[in-house]
């Protein structure tokens, strides 16, 4: 039997042999982006040293527009993720274009290389990614930057130089809810936040805010974004004395938690506690729950998103048709709608 050939070099290869990363390799061999001559040069001996030959396919797909767009999501099993990639898919299939969906809590940065190797013209990150910031930097850095337009949705600021954002006002959302609770007549309010978010820490801020403007007695226990994260935290909030008499949740998922927590102590909601979360999730707007919620228009953020990328692409000579740090992002902040249901009334007398 003969034996197989030695394996043609990939471009992994060639990255390690000049002591790049791959998306410098491979910038550097399309000839796009910004990679110094030093490490160009560098790039090319290695492969000219390995022999690679890079895929006629990739090649022949390079030669025209590609029609993608790569979507990076925080957390695909994220509720909030499904009306803001409806939206979003939605406004690009109008525009010609179709998504390419991938979870950067399980790729990461190599996610968003493998899209930009796939020719994409142009990436959507959706929510706030860990650790995004460094690791942009690190597969376009200054001055060349981003080789394709990117718009952040659901973030409360771009962590990509000169991405677009399209986001919720938070802070906003959570004044609404207090004021609400309030106008009820509750003056106890607890709130269950997520630290160490910049989602939560605004919603947390509109909440510490609207509660000292309006004289509300106010209790913030740590919490999560999953629901375990909100019946454990409610649990707390509740065996405190005085009990509250409304729970804010900094979403609903954490609302979903804190039903829970609430049965377990033996409280009706809303007869002897009001509940309120925030995302306005297709499950909060179930009959049998019924969660009082802020819209923060998810679906609209996603059509949003396309429209503004559909308008960079179609524009790619005008200020903001490339990733360029000269010039500042746009952020597009668009108004909450709190949805009332049966989960708040006022409090028991």
């Amino acid at each position: 039997m003969a034996q197989a050939g030695p394996k043609p070099a990939t471009i992994l290869d060639v990255a390690a042999r000049a002591g790049v990363s791959k998306s410098a390799a491979s910038l550097a061999l399309r000839g796009t982006g910004y990679v110094s001559e030093a490490r160009r040069r560098a790039i090319l001996d290695a492969a000219a040293e390995l022999g690679y030959r890079p895929n006629a396919a990739a090649r022949a797909m390079g030669s025209a527009r590609s029609g993608t767009v790569g979507v990076i999501l925080d957390d695909l099993r994220n509720p909030w993720f499904v009306p803001a990639v409806e939206g979003l898919t939605e406004g690009l299939h109008a525009a010609g274009l179709h998504a390419l969906l991938g979870d950067w809590r399980l790729e990461g940065a190599e996610l968003a290389e493998r899209f930009l190797e796939l020719r994409v013209e142009a990436l959507v990150l959706v929510g706030t990614l860990d650790g995004a910031e460094t690791a942009f930097a690190e597969i376009a850095p200054l001055p060349g930057g981003m080789p394709v337009p990117v718009v952040q949705v659901g973030a409360p600021h771009a962590q990509v130089l000169g991405a677009a954002v399209v986001t919720n006002d938070d802070a906003e959302g959570a004044r609404r809810v207090v004021r609400h609770l309030a106008a009820l007549g509750h003056r106890r309010i607890a709130h269950l936040s997520a630290p160490g978010t910049e989602v939560g820490d605004a919603r947390r801020a509109g909440f510490e805010d609207a509660c000292q403007i309006l004289g509300i007695e106010s209790q913030t226990v740590e919490a999560g974004r999953t629901e375990e994260a909100g019946w454990r935290a409610a649990h707390e909030a509740l065996n405190a004395s005085p009990r509250p008499t409304a729970l804010f949740a900094v979403n609903d998922m954490a609302a979903f938690g804190a039903l829970s927590a609430a049965d377990d102590l033996g409280l009706r909601v809303p007869e002897d506690l009001s509940l309120a979360g925030y995302d306005d999730t297709p499950a909060a707007r179930l009959k049998a729950v019924g969660l009082t919620s802020v819209d923060n228009a998810s679906r609209e953020a996603g059509r949003v998103a396309a429209d503004l990328l559909a308008a960079r692409l179609a524009h790619p000579g005008s200020p903001r048709g490339t990733y360029d740090d000269r010039e500042p992002p746009a952020v597009v902040l668009l108004p909450p709608e709190l949805k009332v249901r049966t989960s708040t009334a006022p409090p028991p007398s």
